[in-house]
């Protein structure tokens, strides 16, 4: 990599507090080391690398969300051909590694998946230097999921929900089969991990009005377990969302298999549902239609409490970021907080969070936004 290169990818935001101060010097000492073990296979780093800007540092900070690791753009050095590059020298980031391997491995082996997600070609899976390093092929896209007609939008989304949809455990050699790769929440878990969302806002003092809304949610699901144990058993991404996944020609392809589960359906229908209640009003609309109209009653009500569930894993999920945060995006967290708990709100109610709300949200994000954060957002997509 050159020193230009590394000079590039020093210029982040001041450094404002300890997490974000912790980020950097690891960069800065990370990614010479990184460059020079590419070069040994061939590979080179990208000058600019969006993936670790803006607010990443925050991924660092929250040490539940899993291993430490970097994913960098490069190119193999004799063909300038663009690959992706996850490394990682911490044990908890190669588990993550691992596991995703496997996860990725085993959905093209199951025998009840009837439709599986394609996946970028592995060019390479090595351990070197106490790093263990994978490489892949990118997925070059004619353009962004979200700039595409909403009627393609519309086709692949719901492609892929069905896919999901066709691979359902539904014998003891099924789940025997997934349960050590993929799990399988059952009511029980979501009402678990319902619990320690309220735990988690007590502990860093939300307000009132936050944890009232966290309440009421929570005491939907308690009221409606046998629903979500309904369709429970089936294949779900809890993190189907655009910047995970790629379009080429008609050929979706999914980059991150780590976050695939076996769970209640609906649960992968409730985040896209929610990110398009921020980024696409008009697509979330149609695939609300396409449910009422097309599907059950009890499955319309097993999408409501997932999207009760999804809602506020992101609300304790941006309260858990706050202490690490200072000025603008502190204020920016706890923008997001608010949002969320509104989008809450409208939800228990069984309405939609209106769109006065949602677009004076969107500026006033974009205000607090640093540029490098603008820049790392524009690169996940």
């Amino acid at each position: 990599m050159t020193s230009g290169g590394i000079d590039t990818l020093k210029k982040y935001y001041p450094m404002e507090n300890s997490a974000e101060k912790n980020w950097q010097e690891y960069l800065k000492k990370e990614l010479p080391k990184v460059s020079e073990i590419l070069k040994t296979y061939g590979y080179l780093l990208d000058p600019d690398q969006p993936h670790v800007k803006g607010e990443r540092f925050l991924m660092k900070a929250l040490t539940t969300i899993g291993g430490q690791k970097l994913i960098l753009l490069g190119k193999k050095s004799d063909t300038n051909e663009k690959v992706v590059i996850k490394i990682t020298e911490d044990p908890k980031g190669k588990k993550e590694l691992f596991h995703e391997r496997e996860c990725r491995q085993l959905l093209h082996e199951i025998n009840f998946a009837y439709d599986i997600f394609h996946s970028p070609e592995e060019l390479l899976f090595t351990t070197t230097d106490n790093y263990l390093l994978t490489i892949h092929k990118f997925i070059k896209q004619e353009k962004p999921f979200l700039e595409r007609p909403i009627s393609e939008q519309f086709d692949f989304a719901l492609d892929s929900f069905k896919a999901q949809e066709k691979a359902r455990a539904t014998t003891h050699k099924h789940f025997k089969q997934i349960a050590k790769t993929f799990g399988n929440r059952t009511r029980h878990d979501y009402l678990r991990l319902s619990d320690t969302f309220e735990s988690a806002l007590k502990n860093k003092n939300a307000s009132q009005k936050t944890l009232e809304l966290i309440k009421q949610a929570k005491q939907k699901l308690i009221q409606k377990t046998m629903r979500i144990e309904q369709y429970c058993g089936f294949l779900t991404h809890t993190d189907f969302v655009p910047h995970n996944f790629r379009i080429s020609g008609q050929t979706l392809y999914l980059l991150d298999f780590s976050s695939l589960r076996f769970g209640n359906k609906h649960e992968s229908w409730a985040r896209f549902l929610n990110f398009m209640t921020l980024y696409n009003r008009d697509l979330e609309t149609a695939l609300l239609e396409y449910m009422k109209n097309n599907r059950a009653e009890e499955e319309l009500e097993s999408l409501h409490l997932m999207r009760l569930f999804r809602l506020e894993e992101i609300i304790t999920y941006y309260t858990n970021l706050l202490s690490d945060s200072e000025g603008d995006l502190l204020k920016l967290n706890t923008l997001r907080v608010n949002f969320w708990s509104e989008v809450l709100s409208a939800e228990l109610t069984g309405k939609r969070v209106s769109n006065e709300i949602v677009e004076n949200y969107k500026i006033a994000r974009d205000n607090l936004r640093s540029q490098e954060e603008k820049e790392r957002q524009s690169g996940l997509h």
